[in-house]
């Protein structure tokens, strides 16, 4: 009997070893698929282990972890992403509203960064730092007429706030060097806001920040002391940001009890988002213009205006991106943003569009035809669809049009022109002394011979009857934005020939 037992307990033994189970106990199917996920996952610990123990050189483990955990959020979702501290750190930073830096913005037509505008307040303005400035050196780093990177010098200007930095620039043939504490420096999500006339106005969102309600509130309220009744706001190529900004911007429009958004996923219970009736521009109409690249945040507000027939929407179907992400901080500064459910609007579209060929989707409407053609529109297909469609113009582009922009030459001559009218740009004020100074100067003939001086290029007569009107409006934009009107002066000229601010127009004076 002992020898029996003992023969039994060596081959008990060595069926165990050779992981064969023993039915001791009942197995369910439950505990069978938790073994089996819980082997997938330790996969990737016993290859991590294996290359450390068998890799033929040392290894970078941060950059191997880094690898691995990047490679197995891609496989989930286009938008289930893993950031590495820098990146995290410039993802938060651009949608926090702020940001350390000295406060300029700049252009570069050439090789050379040219001073667009000097933020108000800022660290570059009490220094005495001036719009058309070019920007030479950065502390001792050469950054003119060596095609410097342009996000480099933007790098090397931005830093911790109350550290210092020397800023060389050329004005007027001298040379001066600045030396600037940073500081804190708003980003606003409000481009530009103005009245087109008596009462309807326009406004330029580009993000959904943290500080975006309270910017839209404020451009909303001084508007409505000029007279406004009707709103068009331009989501066009806004990429989103902040829900809860989208949910505050919707709220402002809608009465009490309406739904704005919900959320639901596979362990995310359906959440729904309703107005509260508090919203301060319940009275104002609302037209919403619409792109391609409007996405995530700026779905969620056009949704909810068109669903609850608030707003009329104008332009092309939206991107379609209605995934809800939920941040996963790590303390090395990095961290992963997990898709947790998806954004339905209050009919019940799911804003999310299909991952197949996701990052091909925008190629693949201009190749069905639905850029230029209504009919071509898959209203299945995920994303915000416009009441009123209005197709990409590419009648106005040419081969002059294309070599300018090829050689920057428009940019290049707006920087020309502020050269040499400085200053009687900087003591433009208000739009109608802007419109009167363009009247009284002859910017087509300038920009003619420029292009043909500098460049080379000279359109014939038939090609330029048709690019006309469009490049005389992207000039005096980019002229207008010297001016203390800054970027409402480029918004406001560049309206004349934009095709579906004139559909909006249209549609609001027929009562569309």
């Amino acid at each position: 009997m002992k020898k029996s037992t003992a023969i039994l307990l060596v081959l008990t033994g060595l069926l165990l070893g050779a992981g064969i189970a023993i039915p001791l106990m009942r197995v369910t199917e439950k505990n069978r698929l938790l073994a089996s996920k819980y082997e997938d996952w330790l996969k990737l610990s016993v290859i991590m282990q294996k290359i450390d123990e068998m890799y033929v050189d040392s290894v970078d483990h941060a950059k191997v972890t880094d690898a691995a955990v990047s490679a197995a959020l891609s496989a989930l979702d286009p938008h289930s992403v893993y950031m590495p501290p820098q990146t995290l750190e410039a993802s938060e930073e651009e949608l926090a509203g702020n940001f350390s830096g000295i406060g300029i913005q700049f252009n570069v037509p050439n090789d050379t960064a040219i001073v667009i505008e000097v933020i108000p307040g800022g660290p570059a303005e009490r220094v005495g730092m001036l719009a058309g400035d070019r920007l030479l050196k950065v502390n001792d780093t050469p950054i003119a007429g060596v095609r410097f990177p342009q996000d480099s010098m933007v790098r090397r200007m931005k830093g911790p706030a109350g550290t210092k930095v020397c800023v060389t620039v050329s004005r007027d043939g001298e040379v001066i060097p600045f030396d600037i504490v940073r500081g804190r420096i708003p980003t606003h999500s409000v481009d530009a806001a103005f009245m087109v006339n008596d009462t309807v106005g326009f406004l330029r969102l580009s993000k959904f920040s943290r500080s975006t309600s309270q910017e839209f509130s404020a451009a909303a309220q001084e508007l409505r002391r000029q007279g406004l009744r009707h709103l068009i706001v331009d989501l066009r190529d806004n990429g989103g940001g902040y829900m809860d900004q989208a949910l505050m911007l919707s709220n402002h429009f809608l009465p009490k009890g309406k739904l704005i958004v919900y959320m639901e996923g596979r362990n995310y219970k359906r959440e729904n988002c309703v107005s509260d009736g508090r919203g301060l521009l319940q009275d104002i109409g609302l037209t919403l213009l619409v792109s391609e690249g409007s996405a995530s945040s700026s779905e969620i507000f056009a949704g909810a205006m068109q669903d609850n027939g608030r707003a009329v929407l104008v332009g092309r179907r939206t991107f379609g991106k209605g995934l809800v992400q939920e941040p996963v901080d790590f303390t090395d500064g990095s961290g992963i943003r997990i898709t947790v459910a998806r954004f339905y609007s209050p009919s019940g579209r799911c804003i999310q569009k299909s991952y197949d060929n996701y990052d091909e989707d925008i190629y693949r409407r201009y190749e069905r035809g639905e850029m230029v053609d209504a009919d071509s529109m898959s209203v299945e297909s995920g994303g915000i669809v416009p009441d009123i469609f209005v197709p990409m113009d590419t009648t106005r582009v040419g081969k002059f049009y294309i070599m300018c922009n090829r050689k920057a030459t428009a940019m290049r001559f707006a920087s020309d022109w502020f050269d040499r009218h400085k200053k009687e740009l900087q003591a433009i004020e208000d739009f109608g002394t802007l419109q009167k100074y363009f009247d009284r100067n002859d910017v087509e003939a300038g920009f003619l011979a420029f292009a043909k001086s500098r460049d080379g290029l000279v359109p014939d007569g038939a090609e330029w009857a048709i690019e006309r009107p469009y490049m005389l409006s992207q000039l005096r934009a980019l002229i207008g934005r010297y001016s203390k009107l800054g970027d409402n002066a480029f918004y406001h000229l560049y309206l004349d020939t934009d095709p579906v601010y004139k559909a909006a127009m249209d549609a609001l004076a027929t009562g569309r």
